[in-house]
């Protein structure tokens, strides 16, 4: 391997959990090199949400990197396997989305997408382009290049077919119709979460059986979410969002694990991996602490969707509320919604600040000692005496004052 190609082969493996064929990655990264032509690398997302959070730049960032080395990135958005639901990893059938909640979700993607990706090397497509005006005979043949037997050597429907679940035959099309998205882009590399192999393989299958060349596969790990455990997804309420407000940011990514950080570190940042393992010996051999170490992680990334001054007002902030117990600098006032000239209990006074939670989580939280009026906790049976002023804390991170 030549100096060029072991180049861009290092920094597109970093992170990766397979490429499944290397020895064809890099015929194909020569070739492009000799011929000075571009590689067309394929990324799909199902605009199931409106809002990118951290998981998902796992593989932004990977198709960044592919900019960067000068291939041809094309971000699909699947508003049409959108509407019929990928069943990877699901038990159950998944809730089909409409065509508006799609295309509303994807306004959204094509917003924040540029946070990563440089926006005059980006190609987005639809695959309702080739989907929507396929002939039904067209869809059959699709489905005669692949077998029941091989559609079920996926996981997911094998246990569901061992358990007498059922599995409709749309479900069996979704691999099949990510595939013929392949087909239709001529794509040489496609990227996917590990939760996504089966069906980026079913993308190399029929690229030969159309005769094409087989495109090669990178997945990329599913990035956990705060708690550590499981996989970073909006449901799980575990997200950082890249959207989020910088001192949020930086106090969700100052709440994660010691051990989790150092993933982190491989795929959200840009930071050399020699320096990654040096900085983890580093802790390990007690020279660095864990929390300068997750310090600087934090005003990494925070820099990286906001900026270095943001970040460091993050980094200060956030010293002054947990470090030095004061309350932020800019906190919002808010009236409440009834009478404080008399004393109030905990959890009505709470209610009606307009803080878009239940009574049942208000009165769980007072309970738990997480609310605080001027510092002083307040608890879910207390009697309050309020005024203009007073600062309450919710939460970690959440603080109204008090206006009349």
């Amino acid at each position: 391997m030549n100096k060029s190609v072991q180049k861009q082969f290092d920094l597109i493996k970093r992170g990766c959990v397979e490429i499944i064929p290397e020895d064809e990655l890099v015929r194909k990264l020569e070739r492009s090199i000799k011929a000075k032509k571009p590689l067309i690398v394929k990324a799909g997302f199902d605009p199931s949400a409106p809002d990118i959070h951290l998981g998902h730049t796992v593989l932004l960032r990977k198709l960044k990197h592919f900019q960067d080395l000068g291939h041809e990135v094309h971000f699909l958005i699947g508003d049409f396997t959108g509407r019929m639901g990928d069943p990877s990893g699901k038990t159950t059938a998944r809730i089909r989305m409409s065509k508006e909640e799609v295309l509303s979700n994807a306004k959204t993607y094509k917003k924040q997408i540029f946070k990563i990706l440089d926006a005059k090397k980006t190609k987005i497509d639809f695959n309702s382009r080739w989907c929507d005006n396929m002939k039904f005979e067209e869809v059959i043949n699709l489905t005669s290049h692949y077998t029941v037997a091989r559609m079920l050597e996926r996981d997911d429907f094998a246990k569901r077919y061992k358990d007498n679940r059922p599995i409709s035959i749309m479900e069996f099309l979704y691999p099949l119709v990510q595939g013929w998205d392949s087909v239709q882009m001529k794509a040489d590399i496609e990227l996917g979460g590990t939760d996504q192999k089966f069906n980026l393989l079913v993308g190399r299958d029929l690229q030969r059986e159309y005769d094409q060349e087989p495109q090669v596969i990178l997945t990329m790990p599913i990035l956990e979410g705060l708690d550590g455990v499981e996989k970073m997804s909006k449901s799980l309420n575990n997200t950082i969002g890249i959207t989020d407000e910088a001192g949020d940011m930086f106090g969700k990514i100052l709440s994660i694990s010691d051990e989790l950080m150092f993933r982190y570190y491989e795929l959200l940042t840009d930071l050399p991996l020699g320096e990654v393992k040096q900085l983890q010996k580093d802790i390990r051999e007690g020279l660095i602490h864990p929390k300068k170490a997750k310090v600087n992680l934090a005003k990494e990334i925070v820099s990286f969707y906001h900026s270095a001054k943001t970040a460091e007002k993050a980094a200060e902030e956030f010293d002054r509320i947990f470090k030095e117990k004061k309350h932020p600098t800019n906190v919002p006032k808010v009236k409440p919604g009834i009478d404080i000239s008399q004393s109030v209990g905990t959890v009505p006074f709470l209610a009606s600040l307009g803080l878009n939670k239940s009574k049942s989580e208000l009165r769980r939280l007072a309970s738990q000692g997480a609310v605080k009026i001027n510092g002083k906790k307040a608890g879910e049976k207390d009697t309050l005496v309020i005024k203009a002023g007073d600062v309450v804390q919710i939460g970690k991170r959440e603080f109204i004052q008090i206006d009349i």
